[in-house]
């Protein structure tokens, strides 16, 4: 499989990262495993989880989704150097002190992390959430800390904008720390407003790597979803519903127009749009069957013309 450098992190990564919320919540142990053997047999090596996953599922704490990943990576010793691994921390877990970017907190929670993940390094850490009450200093110095000691490889931010992502740079090339590399934003076909513009155009600027989450738009760029009572199929229809509207099934038709064209599903399309768009190093998609992750190789193999770009683009504008 083709590989893309991901930013200035030295690292190689395929054009799609499987996004590992799913485990401990809408797949069990055992299909995880699966999951996560499928993926490498298909040449899929980078994995996105962050030590809050799964804490919004009933009877969850947090860390379930780093804990199944440490068991399948026990479970196949060799398997830690054919992984790109991503986690994050800052998101709150429901305890005093666990949750920001405080030196303190960074300090704890990767150990947290390392040892749920059963690995000694994790290649790229990310700041899951903006943290107002931690100067950046504060949180680059001590992801610096980390770098020098070799438990991370690199550093990433979810969820900034282009004015704060702009002054952390400034911050760390300023005091000579190291610079987020790599961004991690909302974006799909539908939600393009928080990406595009001044935000895309600083991570082109400064060859930092993006890797996108809901890149399916929770799913409902499947397709599947054309009513309230469709929303039933899944256990995220909550997150679908404000989707369906004249912009999102206009979306939905032209996908399904694309997708007809080239004998694929629409999501497929969807993913396939991503990859294309400047800037993006790869979406980050999840699966809870063998037959998504199929659907992956699709989705990176799968050329879309200018026309078919330029119509997927007016229907999400």
């Amino acid at each position: 499989m083709t590989l893309r450098s991901l930013g200035t992190t030295g690292l190689q990564i395929p054009s799609l990262v499987f996004g590992g919320n799913v485990f401990g919540w809408t797949v069990d142990e055992k299909q995880s495993f699966s999951l996560l053997d499928a993926l490498l047999e298909r040449g899929f090596n980078a994995i996105d989880t962050a030590d809050v996953y799964s804490a919004w599922a009933p009877g969850n704490q947090g860390g379930e989704s780093e804990t199944i990943i440490g068991k399948w990576l026990a479970a196949h010793p060799g398997n830690r150097e054919k992984i790109t691994l991503f986690t994050k921390v800052g998101s709150d877990l429901g305890e005093p002190g666990k949750k920001g970017l405080s030196a303190r907190w960074i300090a704890q929670a990767v150990e947290d992390s390392l040892r749920r993940l059963q690995t000694d390094y994790i290649d790229l850490y990310f700041s899951h959430w903006p943290d107002s009450k931690t100067p950046y200093d504060e949180t680059l110095g001590a992801y610096e800390k980390l770098l020098k000691a070799g438990k991370i490889r690199a550093i990433g931010a979810s969820n900034l904008n282009a004015e704060q992502l702009a002054e952390s740079l400034k911050v760390a090339d300023a005091k000579g720390l190291p610079r987020y590399q790599v961004l991690q934003p909302e974006y799909n076909l539908y939600d393009r407003s928080s990406f595009e513009g001044a935000l895309q155009d600083l991570t082109v600027r400064e060859n930092i790597g993006v890797v996108t989450y809901y890149s399916l738009a929770s799913g409902f760029l499947s397709g599947k979803y054309r009513s309230e009572k469709d929303l039933s199929q899944s256990q995220r229809g909550n997150g679908i519903a404000k989707y369906l509207n004249p912009r999102g099934f206009a979306l939905i038709d032209a996908l399904e127009t694309v997708a007809a064209n080239h004998n694929v599903k629409p999501a497929e399309v969807a993913l396939a749009w991503l990859i294309r768009q400047p800037g993006v190093t790869a979406p980050i998609a999840s699966a809870t069957k063998i037959a998504h992750v199929d659907s992956f190789v699709t989705a990176v193999s799968l050329t879309l013309s200018s026309d078919e770009i330029a119509a997927l683009n007016k229907a999400g504008a």
